[in-house]
């Protein structure tokens, strides 16, 4: 149906993420992936959405050789935590360390997406809440050793083990968690489309 609409255009998604690549098959879209380097560094005065939403504008400024019928999509996912942004862990340790500061609280997983055209962009974002139960020791280093942290905001999967066992409670899009807020993705797919 969406592709019937965006039938002018050419859609192009800049991220490596297997999960967001596959959200985009999901909604079935046609799509291209283009990836470019990125020093992921904002400014430290910015606080929650406005650090998803600056990666994410900064994701698409390395691409201005766009055709009048491309839309680009960028987007970045952090946790914000006790007034604190944590994305992908450094080393194993790290993911241990954010696991734990996770564990018997709630937090917010933020997602930035930006649509580029020639002419304009668009940044829409989404917030959820989640909350884990206090995780024992044992649970975080297993499932730091057994899973892959390290490509993750948070050290975490919500769709893998450590969500399964840990998760106590969501309020708002479980997708947006998983690193793409589908339903905004398709909503802003449509106003682009029909305007």
């Amino acid at each position: 149906m969406l592709n019937d609409l965006l039938k002018e255009y050419h859609i192009i998604l800049a991220s490596g993420s297997p999960r967001r690549q596959q959200f985009f098959k999901d909604l079935a879209l046609d799509f291209t992936i283009k990836l470019r380097e990125v020093d992921e560094i904002y400014p430290k005065h910015l606080v929650a959405h406005e650090i998803s939403d600056y990666l994410a504008k900064l994701k698409s400024d390395a691409f201005d050789d766009l055709h009048p019928n491309d839309i680009l999509i960028t987007s970045d996912t952090i946790v914000w935590h006790k007034n604190q942004a944590l994305g992908k862990p450094k080393d194993l340790e790290e993911a241990t360390k954010m696991i734990a500061s996770l564990s018997d609280n709630t937090h917010e997983v933020i997602t930035s997406v930006c649509f580029k055209n020639k002419g304009t962009i668009k940044i829409v974002h989404q917030s959820t809440e989640v909350t884990f139960k206090p995780l024992s020791i044992q649970e975080i280093e297993y499932y730091v050793s057994k899973y892959k942290p390290l490509d993750k905001a948070g050290a975490y999967g919500i769709q893998e083990w450590i969500g399964f066992i840990g998760i106590t409670n969501i309020e708002g899009s479980y997708f947006n968690v998983m690193g793409l807020p589908t339903h905004l993705v398709y909503e802003t797919l449509i106003e682009i489309a029909r305007s």
